[in-house]
Order: C-alpha cells, then sequence, then structure tokens
C-alpha cells in the first residue's frame, strides 16, 4: 500500500473520529436545548429510559430515525411502561430527526 494510500486513510479515519465527537457533543447540547434531559439520561433511567437502551432497542432496524423523531414529536405510550412520553410539538421536524440520529448513535459505543 502506497504512503499516499495509509496518509488518505488515515486522514479518512481522522475526520470520522472527529465529526463523531462533534455530533455527540451536539446531539447532547440539542437534547439539553430541547428539555429530553429533564426526563431522560444518557445511561441512567430517569422518568424514560435511557438513551442507550433507546438505541439498543431501535439501532439497525429500517425507519429507526424517523420512528424515534415521530414519537419525539408526538409522544407514544406504553413502550416502556406506564409513563406516556408527551407529545413534543415545539421541537421542529429537523430537530426531531437530528435528535433521533444523535439517539441511535449512543448505540455505537461512542
Amino acid at each position: 500500500m502506497s504512503k499516499l494510500r495509509v496518509c488518505a486513510l488515515m486522514l479518512a479515519a481522522f475526520c470520522s473520529t472527529a465529526h463523531a465527537e462533534t455530533t455527540t457533543h451536539q446531539g447532547r447540547d440539542l437534547a439539553r436545548a430541547r428539555q429530553c434531559l429533564g426526563c431522560h439520561q444518557v445511561d441512567a433511567r430517569r422518568v424514560g429510559p435511557p438513551f442507550t437502551a433507546i438505541a439498543a432497542r431501535f439501532g439497525g432496524q429500517p425507519g429507526a430515525r424517523d420512528h424515534l423523531a415521530d414519537v419525539i414529536r408526538r409522544g407514544s405510550t406504553g413502550q416502556w411502561g406506564a409513563i406516556p412520553m408527551p407529545a413534543q410539538p415545539q421541537v421542529s421536524a429537523t430537530d426531531a430527526q437530528r435528535l433521533a440520529a444523535w439517539i441511535l448513535s449512543l448505540g455505537d459505543g461512542r
């Protein structure tokens, strides 16, 4: 393998890691700004399930991001116990998609 190819692969890996860290940081900030952290935590149950448990349940499923974004905006009942997830219509569709993508990324070991 040429030195140029090795450098290109190393740069791609670095950029991917840096992007993942930025995405993780931005996701947590967005969750904080949209008051998600009032009911959820990343690794521990609060009122709702931890984001890592949500990622484990839905990660790798086709349409998972759209499903979670819809649940964020419309709410749900009975998926995680007796306490319902109230609808969050004040969260824009774009932010709901970003939050869902971030939550699912937590299943990647980030």
